[in-house]
Order: C-alpha cells, then structure tokens, then sequence
C-alpha cells in the first residue's frame, strides 16, 4: 500500500449566515439555506442528534460552517486536534486509517448525510482518530464537536442513542477485522454484498449499488482493483449476481451464503 501522504491547506469555512436565503445557482459553497430547513433536517438524520429539539438543533447551526471541497481534497488529518464534527450535505468521502509504518488503511466511506468525526467525542484527548478525504466534489456540515458534548451531556436519550451508535460501529470494524484476516479475496467481496443488501428481506430486487469508484471499494475490502475486477466477473458467471456499472444485482443470496459456509 502507498504511504499517505496529506497536503495540509487551511480550512477556510463559510458561516451560515452569509448565504444567500434563495434556491437556485448561487456561489460557492452551497444552495442549501438556514431557512428552508434542509440543514435542520440534515442534523435530525443523524441518529444521536435526531431528539434534539428546535432551538437546540439551531444552536448548533448558529455556529456551523460550511466546507466545499474538490475531488481527492482532504478534510482532516488522523491525530489534529477535533474541534468539528462534519455531516456530508453532498458529495462522498472516504475515512484512512495511517499506520506507525506510515501504511494507510481504507477504514469505509461516508456518503449524503452520514456524520464524520463523532468517534473522537469519546477519545482522550480529543483528536481525529482517521483522516478524511473526498472522493469526488463535496460539501459538508461542521458544527461544533464541544456544543455537541454539551447537548449530548444535557440530553440523556441522545447520549444513549450516541453510545448504542458507537457499539455498533464497533461491531462493524471487528467484523471488518475479522474480514481482514480471510486470505480469500472472494469471501471479502461477498461479505461485503451481504452485509450491503437492504434489510427488507421479501425486497425485489436484491440490489447493492456501488456509489464509491470501484477503485476505493477494492481498497476497502484489501484487494487490487483487478482482483476486484475477476471475483465479480466469477460471481456473474456462476449466476449469484449481474453487473450493470454500478449496479449490483443479486440472483442468488444463498449461493453467496453457501461460499460464506465453505470458507469456515
């Protein structure tokens, strides 16, 4: 794997207050608007801050900005100081993990809507415990990570939603290590169609779409983009799924459960 290496740049956030209350094409960062609720609903979509009530929720976006950032741009660095928390409005970015060999690791991808930063609420002393890049043009959220302890301190049902939130991350990464240490590229890929299949089990369809490039995804699950390339030509060719670009469709979720099985 390459060694990471991060291009610092200061991050100049734009207040919520300088834009313009309208729809419609205006300047850089964002559209989107205090007044037309997007951004409250943007924060009450985050679990742990979704029983927050009005004026709390506006507190936090009184002191909000918002980051635009071009594709490949980072937004933190791994071991800095957290002073924000972050909720992508658009755009996706990818969390790296860097070794003390200087190794990077894809940990997973944050898409609309999902909140980036919030671990290191619980980290002593509080700083980033990944860093954070953009896999294409993205626009983000940053409220303040010590307005959102004190919220979470005053507000005992988003405490418990924010604790329950951090266990089943963890469940997911130990899974994902768990992963990791399957020599078998095929039993990573088809783990990961798996656990990415909606939840409603009777849903037809069965379809996983890819919204990382496929490049990304093949890191994240610890292979080369060609191994990536050959499993799902292989998965096709057995009939589990079909292929359209970034379209995954699922024919068969157990035969896809059945090579689970023979790799115990």
């Amino acid at each position: 794997m390459p060694v990471l290496t991060i291009k610092k740049r200061k991050m100049k956030g734009v207040s919520l207050e300088t834009i313009p209350a309208r729809d419609g094409p205006v300047s850089a960062p964002s559209m989107l608007v205090r007044r037309s609720g997007r951004l409250q609903g943007l924060v009450r979509n985050v679990p742990w801050l979704s029983d927050l009530d009005d004026a709390d929720v506006d507190a936090l976006l009184r002191g909000a900005r918002i980051h635009a950032l071009q594709t490949s741009e980072w937004l933190y660095e791994q071991d800095t100081p957290a002073d924000w928390l972050y909720i992508v409005i658009n755009g996706a970015m990818r969390l790296v993990r860097k070794t003390h060999q200087g190794r990077q690791a894809t940990i997973r991808c944050v898409e609309r809507g999902g909140p980036l930063g919030h671990l290191s609420m619980v980290a002593i002393p509080s700083v980033y415990l990944y860093s954070a890049q953009t896999l294409r043009k993205s626009q983000l959220l940053a409220i303040s990570a010590q307005q959102s302890r004190q919220l979470m301190d005053r507000n005992p049902k988003c405490r418990a939603i924010f604790m329950s939130r951090l266990a089943v991350e963890l469940t997911n990464r130990l899974e994902d290590l768990a992963l990791m240490t399957q020599g078998d590229a095929m039993v990573r890929l088809v783990s990961y169609l798996l656990r990415e299949l909606t939840d409603a089990e009777s849903s037809e369809p069965r379809v996983v779409r890819l919204t990382i490039p496929k490049r990304w995804l093949a890191s994240q699950l610890a292979m080369t983009p060609e191994t990536l390339s050959r499993s799902l030509s292989k998965l096709r060719e057995s009939g589990a799924i079909t292929v359209e670009g970034q379209r995954i469709e699922v024919l068969s979720e157990q035969q896809l459960r059945d090579i689970m099985l023979s790799a115990e």
